[in-house]
């Protein structure tokens, strides 16, 4: 088996709030959109992951909580400046984590955490867990 690719779908009642939140703070572009259900691309130089956005439908649950969207980005302290100055508050404050990141987060209208970081030295205690470089 060879996976290709992944996404993501959020099922929210709050669609159109979720996809503007992507589309204005992370270069999101549609490539799908049939009105309850919108596949959102994130444009990057490296690759263009998705992200899925879903109107509950008949007999479904929509999305309580409980998930993080990690996203490696080039730079997070640039990207943290960025987001603050356009008015978004982290519930998760930029800072560094011994297992080897540098990171901070932010709810998206639909619940889901956003978790925004790029890769430092993990700390001595971190070091025995990692099982292979990315």
């Amino acid at each position: 088996m060879s996976i290709k690719s992944a996404s993501l779908t959020i099922v929210t009642p709050n669609l159109a709030d979720t996809r503007k939140f992507y589309e204005e703070h992370f270069n999101a572009r549609p490539v799908f959109d049939c009105g309850w259900y919108v596949v959102l691309r994130l444009t990057t130089p490296y690759q263009e992951p998705e992200i899925c956005l879903m109107s509950p439908q008949e007999g479904m649950q929509a999305f309580t909580g409980g998930a993080f969207l990690n996203l490696l980005v080039e730079d997070a302290d640039e990207l943290h400046s960025e987001l603050t100055e356009a008015g978004l508050t982290p519930m998760m404050p930029l800072e560094d984590h011994p297992w080897g990141d540098r990171g901070f987060g932010l709810l998206d209208p639909s619940g889901v955490i956003v978790y925004c970081y790029h890769p430092i030295a993990p700390s001595a205690g971190f070091e025995e867990y990692i099982i292979e470089q990315s």
